[in-house]
């Protein structure tokens, strides 16, 4: 008698990450079968017009990773970030504080992630019925902001060369741009854009704020990139020093920074971890 345990036995102790934003969903785990480091990962395609929790409740039915039995999940979510100091941080306050700085996100249930490297407390949203299908189908569900683990890396990566660094993330439709101090977000925004011109513009406009010298200071910018090599050319007629990340090449080859399609912040995590 085979007594093997098959597939959906063996993840009833794994944990699968639902990355959910706007306008994307995906499914992604370790895959133990692979190399160490591998990952499956799943993309749903989004339709417009229903909400992301009702595309998460088909993807549920025909999508492949879900039915495998993982009895764990993390959803990761994009979705607007309001960032605090660490010690100005008061949970009995969180709600208040988002709701007032984003006060479209009423119907949202308010999370946090608490940073320690960064001295900061990011908070965030999660639709509530987004919330409600996970809880559904999982017994033990994490939330995390997708950008946690993009920070933790790049805050690291920061450090490398004297050169302060400004860094802009495509994905999603928009841009995240921000830079660190001291072990501090020194600027930390996020930008709703699909067009290279408003990107630049963008880019170039928070490296003037922040009074970043064009002859030794750096940028660097990576993930969905549109127009990649013109926003490049266009960087650098402003600035001696602008490179676009290889996930790849950066992450050295590790098999997760392989799988095509996958956003750069879940290479991230499944990389460095969150």
């Amino acid at each position: 008698m085979d007594t093997a345990p098959n597939s959906n036995t063996r993840n009833a102790g794994r944990r699968l990450t639902i990355r959910a934003s706007r306008h994307s969903l995906s499914f992604s785990a370790p895959d133990t079968a692979q190399e160490a480091g591998g990952v499956t990962f799943e993309p749903y395609t989004v339709r417009s017009g229903i909400a992301i929790a009702a595309n998460l409740r088909e993807a549920f039915k025909t999508a492949t990773l879900p039915g495998k039995g993982y009895g764990k999940a993390l959803l990761m979510v994009d979705s607007p970030v309001l960032m605090m100091p660490v010690d100005l941080f008061r949970e009995q306050d969180a709600d208040t504080l988002y709701r007032h700085s984003f006060p479209r996100q009423t119907a949202d249930r308010v999370e946090y992630n608490v940073l320690p490297e960064l001295n900061a407390v990011a908070l965030f949203s999660v639709n509530k019925d987004l919330r409600l299908v996970v809880d559904d189908h999982f017994a033990d569900v994490k939330v995390g902001c997708a950008m946690s683990p993009v920070w933790k890396y790049l805050h690291q990566r920061s450090f490398i060369g004297p050169r302060s660094k400004l860094y802009g993330y495509f994905h999603d439709r928009k841009l995240d741009i921000f830079c660190f101090a001291q072990n501090r977000f020194k600027y930390c925004n996020a930008f709703e854009t699909t067009h290279a011109h408003d990107a630049l513009y963008f880019l170039l406009y928070v490296w003037k704020q922040l009074a970043m010298k064009p002859e030794h200071d750096e940028m660097h910018i990576v993930g969905d990139i549109p127009e990649q090599a013109w926003i490049l050319a266009e960087l650098r007629k402003y600035l001696l020093r602008a490179y676009v990340i290889n996930p790849s090449a950066d992450f050295n080859r590790a098999p997760a920074s392989l799988v095509s399609g996958m956003p750069y912040d879940l290479m991230a995590y499944y990389v460095k971890g969150r």
